[in-house]
């Protein structure tokens, strides 16, 4: 049976490094943002209501601009809220049915999920094991200026629109420090990995 993983964090802290290193080590990755990014598409069940929410300046030659949608939601915490009520329901649908197949499939996988609302929507009861990246704020907000060109108070401001981070850490099974450099989070998990092959190894 499969091993599923819930992997979270907050702005920046990393994640997406993570979920690339479990990849790298032989994981499925189920990633929430593309999941969304395609609910999103003009043919995505999404579309048309959150154009309907934004109006047609969000559009970009027929195609949703997250980067406007992003500069609105985390400067209006109402927009905010009605965007997740749109998409992250189906975005929940779809990585449920994804644990599902996985866990009838049989064989002896590690799935991450990748999921920046592991636990404001509740998935964490449906993985084996959650992980949280951490780094400090001052890390975060570096990061998110040099990754995502934007500035350090629209960093701020996306930050605290989330859930603080340190609910998050108290929430999880595993913590994943990422306040140092590649290698030392390599290292960390290369040590979750190997254990996670000494679980399957026990599971008959």
């Amino acid at each position: 049976m499969s091993t599923i993983i819930g992997l979270t964090g907050s702005l920046a802290t990393g994640k997406s490094t993570v979920a690339g290193i479990f990849a790298a080590l032989g994981a499925k990755v189920i990633d929430a943002d593309a999941i969304a990014h395609e609910l999103m598409h003009p043919k995505g069940a999404c579309f048309q209501s959150v154009v309907k929410l934004f109006g047609q300046d969000i559009l970009s030659r027929g195609y949703i601009d997250r980067k406007k949608i992003a500069e609105i939601v985390f400067q209006d915490i109402k927009k905010l809220d009605q965007l997740v009520r749109i998409i992250h329901p189906e975005v929940r649908k779809e990585i449920l049915k994804a644990i599902q197949s996985f866990k009838k499939g049989g064989k002896k996988k590690v799935v991450v999920v990748d999921v920046p609302l592991l636990f404001e929507s509740k998935l964490h009861h449906y993985v084996d094991l959650s992980v949280v990246v951490k780094a400090t704020q001052a890390q975060q907000v570096e990061r998110a200026v040099d990754r995502l060109n934007i500035t350090k108070a629209q960093a701020r401001h996306r930050i605290k629109a989330q859930m603080p981070l340190r609910e998050k850490i108290r929430l999880a099974d595993i913590i994943i420090d990422n306040r140092g450099n590649i290698t030392q989070i390599k290292k960390q998990v290369k040590r979750i990995w190997q254990e996670l092959m000494q679980m399957q190894e026990k599971i008959k």
